[in-house]
């Protein structure tokens, strides 16, 4: 038997060499992960055994996943996304379970097997789903909301199948395990109804705790001023509240999602974002390496056939349930293609399912072996599907560019400008350009907000505005400028990157997140870009300085020097940009130099100043100052 640190050695060094080979290649960190397993696994190369607690381990990510996820989802929107979770989920979970179930009666296997395998291949990867929708860019837009509803949904449907799996065994025409009555918790010997109060006390201690203990404890913990010890009450939390999910029979990441939602509004939350980060990213890679290793290659070799068949047959059926209800609920067809990619895969709560299931007594033992095997597979496939999907999506747009389905007809005429994104920055930009007769195509990928700017008489258009083809669909051909005021950073410079490549005359405008995003934008062919807080955040200090004493001209002078000094600064610093050590020098001698100015500029104003004196000098040079940038650009 191998020691831990050779076991450590192995893992970390197939994550380090084959992840970013996987990404050089463009097939995603999963898939490394994946395959680094696979080559180091105990069918393989046998440098790691299959070993049952290192799996256990490792599933602690999706876990600590869910944990951060919760920690993003408060209740309001949690309540906002229902129609999500139990409509568009819950209906795949069903109809998927039903379909998987119809197809197995069809080779023959009994209703009540055919229905457990049905439930249990109807889970999908929410560990591999959200990673790599993650790397795609779609994890905030609308097929990142209905894929993260399904999986929330999948989570919660294990708790009925727990108790179901069991009942199916008992009326099954043969038994193929010991006792269906096996359990999987602490509580499973007891009554139903004692389960299910059980559980109802389990959610409300995680519920009551959060609200009521944590924070107190969390402030106590803060007053030590002790970051450590902040990390391991965090991570103290997240293991208590899988645990005792577990001990009640329910999904230990559900458990831990929980608590997050619970902890969402805490003043502790960004900093529990912040410790529990770097422990996803390394348990996640580390469960995607197991389940490479669990992949069971001489049962590939002995029914390379029939497993084939079992894995495309699977995940060709899921995509078609899928494609089929994301259309029912009125997705776009590339969207709903999207999100039926990306969960065509078996899950990591099959393996848990089918274990149960063999001690059950509903399902076989060679049988769940077969099925073990095709999840895995299927999962390590998911990334592979997901760029086979983009790139046949992007071949049809190129074959037939006239056919943007989900963006509807563009018929403002010709339009002076391409608005790309027309949340709450785009859309005081917009506003303010078609009050003063310019036409404009407003371009946005959020598919809620679309549909409530359109009930307020808005014409705004579906897609994502980094497809060349819908720009041209939209008349950038023919617009005098292009503004992107996207939410995501990286679409945001390659957009920016794109647009310049293609139209080299156009004017483009963009929205920057901070300073670095900014020089990021210029660098990348933005003719000028506005950070999105820093007026308004100049504007609430000007009103602050008011409230604070200062009369009304005093405050306004402060705050326009600060902006003269601001802006004169970021250029000064924009050719230093990329070389970090000489920035921050740089950075450090500019802000020092900022506030000597200030103080000295401030300092020339006489104390008595009246509140309607406003140095029409300053303000003309001011103005002039504006006027000579304007033209530089």
């Amino acid at each position: 038997m191998q020691s831990f640190l050779t076991q450590t050695l192995f893992y970390l060094g197939a994550a380090v060499i084959s992840v970013p080979i996987a990404k050089r290649l463009g097939l995603g960190s999963v898939l490394g992960y994946l395959i680094a397993g696979v080559i180091i696994g105990p069918h393989a190369l046998s440098l790691i055994g299959a070993e049952a607690d290192v799996m256990q381990f490792a599933e602690f990510g999706v876990v600590i996943l869910l944990f951060l996820i919760g920690l993003e989802v408060q209740p309001s929107t949690l309540w906002d996304m229902r129609k999500a979770i139990f409509g568009f989920g819950g209906a795949q979970v069903v109809a998927t379970s039903v379909a998987i179930a119809g197809v197995a009666v069809l080779l023959g296997l009994p209703w009540q097997t055919a229905l457990a395998v049905g439930m249990v291949l109807a889970m999908s990867s929410t560990a591999i789903v959200l990673q790599t929708l993650d790397e795609k860019g779609l994890r905030q837009g609308p097929v990142g909301r209905a894929a993260f509803g399904i999986l929330l949904l999948q989570d919660l449907a294990v708790i009925p199948m727990f108790a179901l799996l069991p009942f199916l065994a008992t009326i099954a025409p043969e038994a193929h395990g010991e006792a269906a009555g096996h359990g999987a918790s602490l509580v499973s010997h007891l009554p139903i109804w004692a389960q299910g109060l059980s559980v109802l006390a389990a959610v409300g201690a995680v519920v009551g705790g959060g609200r009521y203990l944590v924070r107190p404890l969390f402030r106590f913990i803060a007053k030590a001023r002790l970051r450590e010890i902040f990390t391991a009450s965090a991570l103290l939390i997240v293991v208590g509240v899988a645990s005792l999910m577990q001990t009640v029979g329910l999904s230990p990441a559900l458990g831990a999602f929980l608590a997050g939602v619970v902890l969402a509004e805490s003043e502790f939350r960004r900093e529990l974002e912040t410790d529990i980060e770097p422990f996803r990213g390394l348990l996640l890679g580390l469960f995607f390496i197991t389940v490479g290793a669990g992949v069971d290659l001489p049962l590939i070799v002995r029914q390379p056939l029939t497993l084939a068949g079992v894995v495309i047959g699977l995940m060709v059926l899921k995509f078609l349930v899928m494609l089929g209800l994301a259309r029912l609920f009125g997705a776009p067809l590339r969207g709903a293609a999207a999100v039926a990619t990306a969960l065509a895969q078996g899950g990591e709560f099959a393996f848990v399912l089918l274990t149960f299931t063999v001690g059950a007594g509903v399902v076989g033992a060679p049988l769940a072996a077969l099925l073990t095997a095709a999840v895995a597979i299927s999962m390590a496939l998911t990334p592979l599907a997901m760029i086979l999907y983009e790139r046949a999506a992007d071949a049809l747009d190129a074959a037939i560019p006239d056919v943007t389905p989900e963006t509807g007809d563009f018929d403002e005429g010709e339009p002076d400008i391409i608005i790309a994104g027309f949340g709450r920055f785009g859309q005081i930009t917009g506003r303010l350009l078609t009050a003063n007769g310019f036409r404009s195509t407003v371009l946005d990928s959020d598919i809620e907000q679309i549909d409530l700017l359109r009930r307020f008489g808005r014409r705004v258009h579906y897609g994502d505005a980094t497809r060349m083809d819908l720009l041209r669909a939209a008349g950038i051909e023919r617009a005098r400028m292009l503004i992107v005021a996207l939410d995501d950073r990286e679409k945001t410079v390659e957009l920016v990157e794109t647009a310049r490549k293609a139209f080299p005359d156009l004017v483009i405008l963009a929205r920057a997140w901070d300073r670095r995003h900014a020089y990021d934008l210029l660098a990348n062919g933005a003719d000028a870009v506005e950070r999105e807080t820093f007026e308004s955040a100049l504007s609430l200090g000007e009103t602050a300085l008011r409230k604070l004493g200062f009369r009304a001209h005093r405050a306004h002078r402060a705050a326009s020097f600060f902006r003269r000094h601001d802006r004169r600064t970021f250029e000064e610093l924009r050719p230093m940009w990329g070389q970090e050590e000489a920035y921050i020098l740089a950075s450090r001698d500019a802000a020092k130099t900022m506030d000597r100015l200030l103080a000295a500029d401030l300092s020339r104003m006489r104390p008595g100043d009246s509140g309607g004196s406003w140095d029409t000098a300053s303000l003309e040079q001011e103005l002039r100052e504006r006027a000579e940038r304007e033209g530089a650009d």
